[in-house]
């Protein structure tokens, strides 16, 4: 079988280094992230057709800054350095970075040489997301400027002869107009892959790995119903068939009707071995007085491991434990060199001590439009593949302070209206997430010739690719209003509805 085509990205703590990877993907080649560390044999090894350097946080001239051996440049192998991989490799070949006195941050016009075989096809000025705080002051022998701006003189560098090219900006990210040409340039024009890498190849891969890895010993899966633990089922399912068990734990903190319709889709769809777990006394009384969003997460994210152990023991011998993590949760988590944002249940949330050989995370280089893509291609319906997104910790995250049956009951049904009338106005596929959150505002209200005291209903609804960056999506008027006028008519105790209309960042997604 012909070896496929291998983009590897050597990874110096960049905040967007799986942007980079996803990027090369969308061009159908196959990329691979390692750390910096990595050996000069391991290279060789992976026989990739071109190296990317990612950004990073370090100044390349500080002591114990990331730096990988500096052989990798006399391998013959294209080398492209982004941000602070274009100033190792200045700096690793005799060129000279330095503190910038003006730091660049935002997006900014680039003058670029379009004979360039980087820059092929472009006009001679490109906006790019600049973020940097050091600069190229002198460029490496053999080296010339490809790139430059009011206040970068060096914004990008080539040595065409050694296949070796640098530049200051974030080609990765959306802000930069030209950055998927720029990366595309990279693979084709210099690396001279051919795209034949797709998502049907991955799908391919994992159940071949799975099958290796897990053999004939049994796996349970952690199956909320949303999108990423079904597709992670489902791709378990067709490595290692009955030998994986599903374990739903309907916790209460699910939507409307979801408990049974998660049920009746995977044990009658998918014949898929199905234990449905009703949780919800544990799960409240644990949460009981627990107002701090983190504590929470916390709680169900060991509540759900206590109740897998359990049913593990029913089953027998049980050696993985499958979740359906996928990138976003582990960058949001704090894992590695970045800072915490929240904890996923199923990533930083989970207890010192867990009763299975190991965890397995199929998922957990993907974003969310990757992992619908895979769930196409594994054959899970449509409707399922695009449902709403869920967070593991469920409504637990969507109700704001102390949780109850009560207020549960509440969001469940404002959050049925809001999703029914999206679905009825057709802009289901115009919105990649929306949803309603009981906040922990009371106000005064009127309704008849009484006064009420009642809770307020937040609606948020966002447009997003990645789920690593989002825009709160412009719901017309006339939506919003038929909502509100339903939930405060229909739903106790809620006399007052607002929406959100912040994007991510400075905000995250989920209200907790």
């Amino acid at each position: 079988m012909e070896e496929k085509e291998l983009i590897l990205i050597i990874d110096f703590y960049g905040q967007y280094n799986q942007l980079i990877a996803r990027r090369v993907r969308e061009c159908n080649v196959y990329s691979e992230i390692v750390p910096y560390k990595i050996s000069i044999e391991e290279i060789k090894k992976k026989n990739p057709k071109g190296i990317i350097f990612t950004g990073g946080p370090s100044s390349v001239y500080e002591e114990g800054a990331p730096r990988c051996d500096k052989e990798i440049f006399n391998l013959g192998i294209p080398v492209l350095g982004i941000c602070y991989g274009m100033q190792f490799m200045t700096d690793s070949l005799g060129g000279k970075v330095q503190k910038a006195e003006m730091r660049e941050y935002g997006e900014i016009p680039v003058k670029i040489n379009n004979n360039s075989k980087l820059f092929e096809g472009l006009e001679d000025s490109s906006v790019c997301l600049m973020s940097h705080t050091d600069y190229v002051e002198q460029i490496p022998e053999g080296f010339k400027i490809i790139g430059t701006t009011d206040n970068c003189p060096a914004a990008a560098i080539e040595n065409e002869q050694r296949k070796l090219y640098g530049i200051q900006f974030h080609t990765e990210v959306n802000n930069t107009a030209n950055g998927t040409k720029i990366i595309k340039n990279f693979l084709f024009n210099i690396c001279r892959c051919k795209g034949d890498w797709h998502m049907d190849s991955f799908a391919k891969e994992q159940i071949n790995h799975l099958k290796n890895k897990i053999g004939n010993k049994k796996a349970l899966c952690a199956l909320s119903g949303g999108v990423d633990s079904s597709v992670a089922a489902v791709l378990l399912h067709k490595a290692i068939g009955k030998n994986l068990t599903c374990i739903f734990v309907d916790h209460g903190l699910l939507r409307k009707n979801e408990g049974d319709e998660v049920e009746q889709v995977f044990r009658n769809q998918f014949d898929i071995n199905l234990i449905r777990v009703n949780a919800e006394e544990q799960f409240l009384s644990k949460l009981e007085g627990v107002t701090d969003p983190e504590r929470k997460r916390k709680i169900i994210g060991e509540e759900f491991i206590r109740v897998f152990e359990k049913e593990a023991k029913k089953i027998g011998a049980v050696d993985f434990l499958v979740q359906g993590t996928i990138y976003p949760d582990v960058i949001e988590s704090g894992l590695g060199e970045a800072a915490t944002i929240k904890s996923h249940h199923n990533v930083g949330g989970l207890p010192d001590y867990v009763d299975f050989k190991e965890i397995i995370e199929p998922l957990r280089d993907l974003f969310k439009d990757e992992v619908r893509k895979l769930g196409l291609e594994l054959g899970i319906p449509e409707n399922l593949v695009y449902r709403q997104p869920f967070p593991g910790p469920g409504l637990g995250i969507r109700v704001i302070g102390n949780i109850t049956k009560d207020k549960l009951e509440i969001l469940r049904d404002a959050d049925y209206i809001f999703r029914e009338e999206v679905k009825i106005a057709g802009l289901e596929k115009d919105l990649n997430q929306y949803f309603a959150v009981l906040t922990d505002i009371r106000s005064v209200g009127v309704m008849g010739d009484y006064r009420t005291y009642d809770y307020t209903i937040a609606l948020r609804s966002v447009k997003t690719v990645d789920f690593m960056t989002a825009k709160w999506s412009k719901i017309p008027y006339e939506v919003l209003e038929k909502v509100s006028s339903r939930i405060v008519n229909e739903v106790k105790h809620v006399n007052r509805v607002v929406y959100d209309i912040t994007s991510k960042p400075p905000a995250t997604i989920e209200w907790e």
